[in-house]
Parts: structure tokens; sequence; C-alpha cells
């Protein structure tokens, strides 16, 4: 015999079963007999054979299954309850000396005895979030004061129509065939995010121990808003090799997460400015690919005595410059660039395309020829097709080129118009038509012209996150360089994100560059992750993982865990108990929720919010806090960040495709985790993701067993 709570639970389901049943059965008018009958009625009404009370009733009739077809229609767009798992949580509730059982699900039915709410719309489903079994509760719920007490609140996995799962205060219960009664009960304990506080200040090897948020390893007080990390105390002989090198000549780190390589850009450049004071100076660039790593280095870089030095966006650096050069074109930037044209605007054969463009066609160095260089080679279609049929042969077709050849002599035309008079016309620049412009200033004319009759040339140029800029973007820093060409890029071609800019590995990069020949230099060791994490993000990674051995992680940590949930409510009523735990027990911890896109963030984030889950803000426009609490966003958004705590947010197949472009972004989530890593679905697990566990379970078990064997030994 089953346990009371699970004789409960399987009587609620049977229950609920017989009355979808029921309701599905019901006798409801189909639409096309609506349809039809509303054709009958029209046809009538057209032919105009009747008298006055005749009309009056067929409009009658009219209007009136015409409101049915359209009830019928709403009530098909809107969410449907789902037979095979019509709910995910129970909560029974006494009130006024009578019981009643609620389930929330996706979609509310309040019908033939079944009362189901929707978990994100129903005011009642809010009891189940914000209070836990025992409570007494009271709450405004449609107008009416409701007060009472929860005295069940479980969380239910149905699935096909059966129970397989009760989580319970009591306990939780597993549908198991070899058990006697058909269940496993085990003590309930709800998973926790514990131990990580301020592990996400800075970088410290495996004997530090662990320190709180606010201190430095010796325990002495600090800043709690974690940006202004000391750790040129903890430097490791590789990193310091690098950023001890001389001045002058490229410096190429690349590393896996969390090895240090912005660590190692930003202390050189500080360690150049105290050998010479001209690199703390707008001419040194520190140049980064987001908005939010730019925001962290600019308080980074002062508490390294380094205050003078520009940390741009190259995005925001090249637009800057553009409208210095060239300021008669529009200023405004198209949001919706076609995906065709802004890969091939980032694509490496392009600068080829350009440099030919330019040798080809004697003029003078004026931003009128500027201007002309940069649409012709654009709307050249048959330039196009011979330059990326030498150089990149395969990646586009040439029905694709000359698609992109005619949307860009459309959008030219536009320009022209706007530069002639007609503001009336759709002016706007992509974005990627910056650096385009800037590189055939340089060809044609040389060096950028500078404020005040001088020329851009800069000391010291630093470029984060390399693998995400295109290669013309690159040589347009690099042309910016004095005599002495000091720079430093750093990057991981694991972490590689951005397809449309053509990275495919550091020799070919190089390639593109003109710089054949530059030593990479590598650093093996992860201190950001725990040995538990990077396992499990090289796993996600697959066949993509570089093949110069594995990378070295000296911390140990919690397990990574997969969490699996039949609807987004079971998962965010999980998470608000979690994430309410954490803010009580470690108030200055930083915790990331990642998710695929916009609208999962959305729903995540009202979601918590409605529950009142402190310290919580949805990151929209790379405005990251950098300060202790909750940050929910798209996988996109963090690139170079961590957070003591990632939530890697619904993993499903239907939103992460087997490919690279999957794996990498994965892979960039899962390494955002200094301390503890945890990973939701609702539905099917994308294959990266379960090659990973699968992995991770294999690595796990042969550990345990090299541990029983030496035990035995």
């Amino acid at each position: 015999m089953p346990d009371r709570i699970v004789t409960e639970e399987l009587a609620l389901l049977e229950r609920v079963t017989t009355a979808l049943e029921k309701r599905q059965a019901s006798t409801v008018v189909p639409e096309e007999s609506l349809v039809e009958d509303l054709e009958k009625i029209r046809e009538q009404l057209v032919r105009g054979e009747m008298d006055f009370f005749e009309r009056s009733a067929l409009n009658t009739r009219w209007n009136t299954q015409s409101a049915l077809l359209k009830q019928l229609r709403h009530s098909k767009s809107g969410p449907q309850l789902d037979p095979a798992s019509p709910y995910f949580a129970h909560l029974r509730l006494e009130e006024d000396g009578r019981t009643r059982d609620v389930c929330l699900g996706r979609a509310t039915c309040l019908e033939n005895g079944l009362r189901i709410v929707d978990w994100r719309h129903a005011p009642i489903a809010r009891l189940y979030y914000r209070y836990q079994q025992g409570d007494d509760y009271e709450e405004d719920i449609s107008g009416r004061l409701a007060e009472g007490q929860v005295s069940a609140r479980r969380a239910v996995t149905i699935l096909d129509g059966k129970l397989q799962r009760v989580e319970a205060p009591e306990g939780v219960y597993r549908a198991e065939a070899t058990s006697q009664d058909g269940w496993s009960r085990v003590a309930s304990e709800s998973a926790r995010l514990s131990g990580g506080e301020g592990s996400a200040l800075r970088v410290h090897g495996g004997e530090t121990g662990e320190r709180r948020l606010g201190t430095d390893p010796t325990g002495t007080a600090h800043r709690a808003d974690k940006h202004l990390p000391d750790i040129a105390g903890l430097i490791d002989p590789d990193q310091f090799a690098l950023i001890a090198r001389p001045s002058s000549g490229f410096v190429v780190i690349r590393g896996a997460a969390g090895s240090g390589k912005t660590t190692v850009a930003l202390h050189r450049i500080a360690w150049l400015a105290y050998e010479e004071p001209e690199f703390d100076s707008p001419r040194t660039l520190f140049t980064v690919f987001s908005p939010a790593l730019r925001d962290y280095v600019s308080h980074v870089l002062p508490a390294l005595g380094v205050s003078r030095v520009a940390v741009r966006t190259f995005r925001d650096w090249a637009a800057e410059q553009r409208r210095r050069l060239l300021p008669r074109l529009p200023d405004r930037q198209r949001e919706d660039t076609p995906a065709l044209v802004q890969r091939l605007k980032l694509h490496p054969a392009l600068g080829v395309a350009l440099e030919r463009q330019v040798a080809e066609h004697p003029g003078e160095a004026t931003p009128r020829q500027v201007f002309d260089d940069w649409s012709s080679v654009l709307t050249h279609a048959e330039r196009l097709r011979k330059v990326f049929a030498e150089v990149a042969p395969g990646a586009f077709r040439d029905t694709q080129l000359a698609e992109v050849s005619d949307l860009s002599r459309a959008s030219i035309e536009e320009i022209q118009a706007w530069m002639e008079g007609d503001f009336e016309a759709q002016a706007e620049l992509d974005p990627e038509d910056d650096a385009i412009l800037l590189r055939a200033w340089q060809l044609r004319a040389g060096r950028l012209p500078g404020p005040g009759g001088t020329s851009v040339q800069f000391r010291h140029v630093a470029i984060d996150e390399v693998q995400d800029f295109s290669p013309l973007e690159v040589r347009v820093l690099i042309d910016c360089l004095d005599s002495r060409h000091s720079l430093t890029l750093a990057g991981d071609t694991q972490q590689h994100v951005m397809q449309e800019a053509g990275f495919t590995s550091w020799s070919a990069f190089f390639s593109h560059l003109g710089i054949e020949g530059t030593q990479v230099e590598t650093l093996r060791i992860s201190y950001r992750s725990s040995q538990e994490i990077m396992h499990f993000a090289m796993g996600l990674l697959g066949d993509l993982r570089e093949e110069d051995g594995p990378v070295e992680a000296p911390r140990r940590g919690p397990p990574v865990e997969v969490f699996r949930y039949t609807d987004h409510g079971a998962c965010i009523a999980a998470l608000i108990d979690a994430l309410t735990q954490l803010a009580e027990s470690e108030p200055l911890a930083s915790v990331a929720l990642l998710t695929p896109s916009r609208a999962v963030s959305k729903l995540y984030a009202e979601g918590l919010a409605s529950c009142d889950v402190p310290r919580l803000h949805q990151v929209t426009q790379q405005d990251f806090r950098f300060s202790p609490g909750i940050e929910i966003t798209e996988i996109e958004q963090v690139k170079g960040l961590e957070f003591d705590y990632v939530i890697l947010v619904e993993a499903s197949a239907e939103h992460f495709a087997d490919d690279a472009r999957s794996r990498r972004l994965l892979h960039v989530a899962a390494t955002r985790a200094v301390h503890q890593l945890w990973v939701t679905s609702v539905g099917e697990l994308c294959g990266p993701l379960q090659r990973a566990v699968a992995e991770a379970s294999a690595a796990g078990a042969a550990e345990a067993s090299a541990a029983g064997a030496a035990d035995a030994s």
C-alpha cells in the first residue's frame, strides 16, 4: 500500500483525468459547422427575400453564431491543458472550515469539477509560490481577502497521464516498478545553492581557502561591489611572464574560460605604465566587444593605478571616428540588418575586395572617394563573386552575393538621397559599415586623421575576446598603432559565438591580418571555475575542444546538477525556494540566470518578481549591476563576466540545436560560474547537454571506482 500522500495524489489525478475525458467528450460545436451556418445566413441576408421579422431573426442568429465562432477560436489560440501532463503542482487550502484542492498548470480549467489554474495569470497561484506547507496565508485574490492555511503543498510530475513523482515536505516519492507497492520514498531534501558567496570577486588558487566577498585572502575587509579586484598578488608565473613582455610588438594570449586572459591584458597595461607613464593615457586603447565588459574593465583599471586609458567597445570607437571623418553620412544605425548582409560585411574576404577596389580605381584621398570605395565594393556583385571564389570558395552562393549587392544598392540610394536633402529617406548605416569605411580611408589615404591636425596613433592597443572581432576590424586598429606596434590580443576559439565574424583558427586569423608567424601564448590553468564545472563545460564542446592538452582547474566544488521539469511554472517554483534560501544565507552572493532568449528571460523575471525574490534584475541592454543579487539575461550578454552561481535555464532541444554555435554558447554559459552550476530544462535536453551529462557521469563513476580501488589496497 503506497504512502498516504501518494494515495491522495493518485486519487486526485484520477479525478482530473475523468473530468478531462468528460470535458473532451462533451458536445462542442465544431468550427466548420459554425462557419457553414454563417455562410448560409449571409446568403439569405444577401438575397433579401424576407420580411422585417425574418431579417431581424437572421441578424440575431448571425450575431450569436459569430460570437460563438470568435469564442471558439480565442479558446484555441490560448494555452491548452495537456491531458498527458495537466498540472505540476497541488495546493490544499483550508479556509472558513472548508477544504479545496487547487492544481497549477499551463492553462486554466474550472469546469466539470476541475480546479486547475494557469500559474502565470491566476491570482490564486500566488499562494503556491509565496507560502510553504503549514503557513497561514492572507492575500487579496480578485478583490476578496482570502485567509486560511496551506495544509498541503506538493510538486508533482505527470508524464503520459501517469504520476511519476511527488515532492512534499514529508518526503520525495518516485514511481518504481521494482518496489513492493510501486513507489519508493527518500527524505525530502531540496537542492541548495550554497558555499559560493563572494567566489566571483577574483581568481585564486586552491590553497587559499574559501573567503567571503569584500575580503582579501587574509580576511581584510574591502568594498562589496566587486568592481575592484586586487589580484596582483595571485598572478601565476605564466601570467606574469606575459605581463612583463617588452612594450613593443605583439602579445597574443589564448586560454580557456577563466584562465586569466583579461587579467593579463589589464595588468600588462599597468606594468607598462609603471615602466613608461605614457601608457597611462588616452593613447592606450582597451577594446572590448560588449558594453558590460567595458563597464567592468573601466572600474578595474583605476584599481591598478591606471586611470587615463581609453576603454571602449569597438563599435562605439569606430562610430565616433566615422562621425568625425565623414560627418555628412547619417548617424542613424539600422537595428534589423539582414543576417546575410551582416555575414558578408564581417567576412575576411570583404577586406580583400576593398583592397582591390582601391588599387584598381585611383583617386584623391577625400571623404567623397572613401564613400565611393565603400559603396562600390558592396554593390559590385561581379567583383564580390570573383574575390569570394578565389579567397573563400563556397562561403556564399552567387545568388546570395547578388542579393547582398541589391540590398546594399537600395540602402546606399537612400543614404545618397538623404545627403542631397531628402530627410524623409530611410538613411541608415549598418553597425558593420563603420569599420569598412575606416578601412577604406586607411587604404586610400593612410593613417586616420586625429583632432587638431594630428593622426590617430596609439601607443598600445589591447583587444579582449578577439575571436568575436572580424579581421577587418582588428586590421583597422593595428593600423592605428605607432611605429612600435604594441598590441595585446586575448581570446579563446572555444568561446567564438559570433560566427559571422569568420574566425576559424588563430593561423587563419593571422593570415587575414597579414601577421603570419605570430606566436600564440597559451594559459592552461582555469582559476575561475571548479573542476566539476570545467569538466562539464568541456564536455559541452565535444569535438570543438582544442587539442593541445586538457585544461587544469585546481579547485573542487559541488557537482553540476541538471533538473528536468514538465512546465516552466514548476521550474520557477523550485527556483523561488532555492533563491530565497540563498538570499537569506548568503546575502552577498551573485547569481546569473542565463536563458536562450529575451522571451524566456522575461517569463522567468516576471515569475520570480511576482513572488518578491529579492535583488532581482533583468538585464536587457548590458546594464549589469556588478553587485550582489540575481541577474537574469541571455547567454550572449555575459561574455567575459563571472558570477558565484549560474543557473542555465531551459537548455532544451527546442532552444539549442546540436551545432557549433549552440555548443559554444552553452560552454560560455557554464564557464560563467565560479562555485556552482545548475541546469534546467522543460522538455527534452539538447544534444550537447545530454552528451556532457553522460561524460560527467562516466567520469564520476571512474573516479569513484579508482577511489574504491585505492581504499581496498
